[in-house]
């Protein structure tokens, strides 16, 4: 089986970047990436190489090695990238370039961008985004690390939690408490070695498994006030802002698992003997996967129109929350029963279905829960 991915929002240079993106993982990624599985983290000389080809700032100026493409353009390279079983690939690779890395993009700086994106933008300088803590995932304003004053410099003091590139990256982009009020946070700019910034520990996961994941903590962390990334006491909703282009990606990540998860069940289920036929020939197994083929198309094309939507300059909150739950959703109904058809082959660790099943779970918690995503859906009606 396999999908066509033109739609009548992609364009022939979209095709040419899901090709490119095909081809990168085919040569660098898949004959490697069980490797990095065992050793709990990508190779930082493979985002390197995604940098020298062009593929880790396509929305970000050319003049500061960026590619200076549109949100549907992001959107074809982070669904290309989720072809790829190798889900922890996936998400070190989306979270520099689609939940860290544009906090700087939009609040920056022209000095901070002038220092940072170029190193960025070539995947020799890996980010990381430090908002959530052990008392605060969905609920951002409910974090308890703070910033103050001191002279010329803030103190940050709190620990983070969950954090994806976590110990192996140079940038880290921290939310902090910054006033009294309820949503008063500012967003800044910590380097690795900074003095009182260190790993508290890394996290060990169910899913994931070559993505590093991380405890950080900062004890009395002395930073430059230049080092304060966008307006103070607006950090909140620069963190709401981006979720938007975090939870899109989030999205493309569930779709392509789900596709990749039929093609491989399609496959399996054609060719597996059972009852003097194969498993195809049973028609509740038929019906099932036409089904999940449905469902999985028709949020594919709500997840293209929502990037259009971006393009467009529209507030689209409500429909990236329903996206976000919807995929998120979707994706462990797809997965599991994918892995149900496989039998007891999809629960060995060497079939890609067992480690899409396991890497699936996590995408209806992480970037926003599911339930949270619905009550921001609710809140706008």
């Amino acid at each position: 089986m396999t999908y066509t991915f033109d739609n009548i929002y992609t364009t022939p240079e979209h095709t040419l970047l899901r090709d490119q993106v095909a081809k990168f993982i085919a040569r660098e990624v898949e004959p490697f990436a069980q490797a990095w599985e065992d050793d709990g983290k990508v190779p930082r000389e493979v985002l390197r190489k995604m940098g020298d080809a062009g593929l880790l700032g396509l929305m970000y100026d050319p003049e500061l090695g960026g590619g200076g493409a549109d949100a549907m353009a992001n959107l074809v390279f982070a669904e290309a990238l989720s072809q790829s079983t190798f889900a922890g690939f996936i998400i070190t690779v989306l979270v520099h370039t689609d939940m860290a890395s544009p906090h700087l993009h939009h609040a920056g700086t022209a000095a901070q961008k002038a220092k940072y994106m170029p190193r960025i933008t070539s995947g020799e300088c890996i980010t990381a985004v430090g908002v959530s803590e052990p008392g605060a995932g969905s609920d951002v304003a409910g974090i308890r690390t703070t910033a103050k004053r001191d002279g010329d410099h803030w103190v940050l003091n709190g620990t983070k939690m969950f954090i994806t590139n976590g110990v192996h990256a140079d940038l880290y982009f921290i939310a902090a408490k910054t006033g009294d009020a309820r949503h008063a946070m500012s967003m800044f700019i910590v380097e690795k070695g900074t003095p009182g910034f260190s790993v508290g520990r890394a996290l060990n996961k169910t899913g994931w498994l070559s993505s590093d994941t991380a405890e950080l903590v900062l004890d009395n962390v002395r930073i430059p006030d230049h080092h304060l990334l966008g307006e103070e006491n607006k950090g909140f909703y620069s963190v709401m802002k981006n979720f938007q282009t975090e939870r899109i990606a989030l999205g493309a990540m569930a779709i392509g698992h789900c596709t990749r998860a039929l093609e491989l069940t399609l496959d399996y289920v054609r060719q597996r003997p059972a009852f003097g036929g194969t498993l195809w020939d049973k028609q509740v197994i038929r019906q099932r996967l036409a089904m999940l083929d449905a469902k999985t198309r028709a949020a594919r094309q709500f997840m293209y129109h929502c990037a259009w939507s971006v393009t467009q300059d529209k507030d689209i909150v409500q429909e990236v929350s329903m996206l976000k739950a919807l995929t998120g959703e979707l994706v462990n109904e797809v997965v599991q029963t994918c892995q149900q058809f496989h039998g007891g082959m999809g629960y060995i660790r060497e079939t890609a279905i067992e480690r899409l099943w396991r890497d699936s779970r996590i995408l209806g918690i992480g970037g926003g829960a599911t339930e949270v995503m619905l009550d921001e859906v609710a809140k706008r009606y």
